[in-house]
């Protein structure tokens, strides 16, 4: 059965959005270039993209109802229907997945009683797992109205949900303080932050992100941490089972030996390790292994 028409925004509303989107298309050299600010404006008002926010867009941009169906539908961040108040994403893409993300999206799915795009029935958290939150240095991440919470852990991130949920502040890792998805969807449709101090608390990337720029630039380090690897025996210590690579090469100095003012970390328990956090084992460190080809072609 085909469905009846969007109704109409009431008049104060249609006139409000009215003086926005025109002063959205002004920006633009050609008004349809302004869809994905105004399906942003739309959504500041609802908390989603409605029928009835779809055919003001079409009609504002004089745009089939069907084109603008086609662009609300393709981009995630554009809400299909009624959402909570924060929107929670969490990382399961390969490496937050890995560190951590995976187990965090199962611990808020029970947590809260929702599934993946589902909300809390006091409106409040909508839960969804998200591919990449372009934070790969600082994983597990979690996204909170697109901003970031990072080196989350399951019980860090049952924590926060439930300090939304509850009214109390809650501070971002990094970037502006947390606002509500509303207003959130009024800022990406290009509206300023008016908030005192919003601006500047945006900030910058993190130190983890300006490591290699500061590499790029011959700039010293901070002198390196040396951590335990997965076996859990300090200062890289290897198993009785492995092979020793202690001897060295007469021909290669020796990598195994840690400069002597290195520090060894013993991580606890919640820290999660990676395989980069201590030295491993490679051709120009193993002689036992060369890389390359072992014969000739041909052989």
């Amino acid at each position: 059965m085909p469905q009846l028409p969007a109704p109409a925004y009431p008049a104060d509303v249609r006139a409000r959005l009215d003086a926005d989107a025109k002063e959205v298309i002004a920006r633009y050299p050609g008004s349809r270039s302004a869809l994905l600010p105004l399906l942003h404006l739309v959504q500041s008002e609802e908390g989603y993209v409605s029928r009835t926010g779809m055919a003001f867009c079409a009609e504002t941009l004089d745009l089939t109802t069907a084109e603008v169906t086609a662009v609300a539908t393709f981009y995630s961040m554009y809400r299909r229907k009624p959402s909570g108040d924060y929107q929670v994403g969490v990382c399961t893409n390969t490496l937050c997945a890995v560190m951590g993300g995976d187990a965090i999206f199962d611990t808020l799915k029970e947590h809260l009683g929702v599934g993946n795009n589902e909300t809390t029935d006091d409106g409040k958290v909508t839960l969804e797992h998200i591919e990449c939150n372009a934070a790969c240095d600082f994983a597990p991440v979690v996204m909170v109205n697109w901003e970031f919470f990072d080196n989350q852990t399951p019980e860090s991130a049952t924590q926060l949900v439930d300090d939304l949920i509850a009214g109390r502040t809650v501070e971002p890792t990094r970037g502006a303080p947390l606002c509500s998805y509303k207003e959130t969807a009024r800022i990406l449709a290009g509206f300023p932050d008016e908030r005192p101090g919003a601006v500047e608390a945006t900030g910058g990337a993190g130190p983890a992100s300006l490591i290699g720029l500061k590499l790029a630039k011959g700039e010293a380090l901070p002198k390196a941490r040396v951590v335990a690897p997965r076996d859990g025996q300090p200062g890289g210590g290897q198993r009785e089972d492995a092979p020793s690579h202690d001897a060295p090469s007469h021909d290669a100095p020796s990598h195994d030996a840690q400069p002597h003012d290195a520090q060894v970390h013993d991580p606890s328990p919640t820290e999660r390790l990676s395989s980069h956090d201590a030295p491993q084992q490679t051709s120009a460190s193993d002689p036992e292994h060369p890389a390359g080809p072992t014969a000739e072609e041909g052989e």
